[in-house]
C-alpha cells in the first residue's frame, strides 16, 4: 500500500470477481464499502456491504461519503450471450456506479479496463471498453488511473470461453511473440498494482499497461517485505 496516513473511504464495485477478490484482502486498515448483487465481502473493521441489483448501486452511495472509488466489474461473453447485456455491465454500470461515487465526493477513480481499449476499433469488445474509459474520464475527477492488463490469468471457474482457457493454457509461449501490452498477466497482480494506487495525489487521466502494472505490484512486494 502507500503510506496515506488517513484511512481512504474506498467504494468498490466487483469484489467477488478475479480482480476484486483479490483486492479487497489488500484494502484491510481502508474504509471499505462494498456495492454487490450478492453477499461476499469478509469481515474487517470499518468494512461495510451493501447488497442489490446493480441498477440500485448509485442509490447505494447517495448518502455515503467516499474519497476513492475502484471499479474491477465486468462479465463474459460466455455468461451474458449478447453485446447489449455486455455494454450494461462492462460499460453503463461501471460509468453510473462512477458518477454517483464522484456526487458523493470521490477525487479519484480506478478502473479495469482492457489493453487495446479504442472507442474506434473494429472489436465490439474493445469500442465498449474504450467508450467506458472515455464516459469516466469526462466525470470531473481529480485522478483517474486506468488498468489496461493483457489476458487475464486466474480462476473464474465456468464463465471461462474454450477460446479464453485455451489463450491461458498456451499463455507462456505465446508470451514471447505478443506484445507485452497483451500477454497474459495474473489478476492478483493487477489487484496488487490497484491496492498501491489507492489514495494516490496526483491529477490527471493515467493509463496503465502491463509493464506500469507490473512494476507497481512488485513495489507493493518490496514494500510488504
Amino acid at each position: 500500500m502507500n503510506d496515506i496516513s488517513d484511512p481512504q473511504r474506498i467504494a468498490l464495485i466487483g469484489a467477488t470477481g478475479l480482480i476484486g477478490s483479490h483486492l479487497a484482502p489488500l484494502l484491510k486498515g481502508q474504509k471499505l464499502l462494498s456495492l454487490a448483487r450478492r453477499a461476499s465481502l469478509g469481515q474487517a473493521p470499518g468494512w461495510c456491504e451493501k447488497v442489490g441489483p446493480m441498477e440500485r448501486w448509485p442509490a447505494m452511495l447517495e448518502e455515503e461519503t467516499v474519497d476513492v472509488a475502484v471499479a474491477t466489474i465486468g462479465t463474459t461473453w460466455a455468461k451474458v450471450g449478447n453485446w447489449e447485456d455486455f455494454d450494461r455491465i462492462d460499460r453503463h454500470a461501471v460509468v453510473n456506479f462512477a458518477r454517483a461515487a464522484r456526487t458523493a465526493g470521490a477525487r479519484q477513480l480506478i478502473v479495469v479496463s482492457s489493453s487495446m481499449a479504442d472507442r474506434d476499433s473494429k472489436s465490439r469488445y474493445l469500442v465498449i471498453k474504450g467508450q467506458m474509459e472515455a464516459d469516466v474520464a469526462s466525470l470531473g475527477f481529480e485522478r483517474v488511473d486506468i488498468m489496461r492488463p493483457g489476458l487475464l490469468r486466474g480462476e473464474r471457474g465456468k464463465e471461462r470461453r474454450l477460446k479464453e482457457r485455451l489463450g491461458i493454457l498456451l499463455s507462456p509461449l505465446v508470451n514471447r511473440f505478443v506484445p507485452d501490452k497483451v500477454r497474459a498477466i495474473d489478476g492478483e497482480t493487477v489487484a496488487q498494482a490497484m491496492a498501491q494506487l489507492v489514495g494516490r495525489p496526483g491529477s490527471g487521466v493515467t493509463v496503465h499497461h502491463n509493464a506500469e502494472i507490473r512494476a507497481l505490484a512488485a513495489a507493493a512486494g518490496e514494500t510488504r517485505a
